[in-house]
């Protein structure tokens, strides 16, 4: 089942202009898992590599490869909101979306901050 603050791995083709696009890019879940349960869309954010980004902004969280378990620092794009359906997701043998990592606790607490400010909620 996908989790809240797991990160997987995304097919992103089909973006227009400044969407984010590529066919295994890291995206770290948002939803809560009452949602993620179901059969609807899961919430994300978009990943990027962190050596990619020269500049943070305050809606960006860094977190680094030993903190998550990618293969590299990685820099989480909380403006870059998006759902996207159960099929986009890198599936493991048996069919299942394939986890890359999972974000720390401590980490996801920055996120929550950054998405509230993208969304206004503060």
């Amino acid at each position: 089942m996908i989790q809240r603050g797991g990160i997987y791995r995304a097919d992103l083709g089909g973006a227009r202009g400044r969407e984010q696009k590529g066919k295994a890019r890291p995206v770290l879940v948002v939803s809560n898992n009452g949602i993620n349960q179901q059969p609807l869309v899961v919430t994300v954010v978009i990943g990027t590599d962190a050596k990619n980004r020269t500049r943070l902004y305050n809606t960006d969280v860094r977190a680094t490869a030993a903190e998550t378990g990618l293969p590299r620092d990685t820099v989480f794009m909380c403006f870059q909101v998006r759902s996207l359906d159960a099929a986009r997701f890198v599936k493991d043998e048996a069919g299942s979306p394939k986890p890359a990592g999972l974000m720390p606790r401590a980490r996801m607490a920055d996120v929550d901050r950054a998405l509230r400010l993208v969304l206004d909620l503060e």
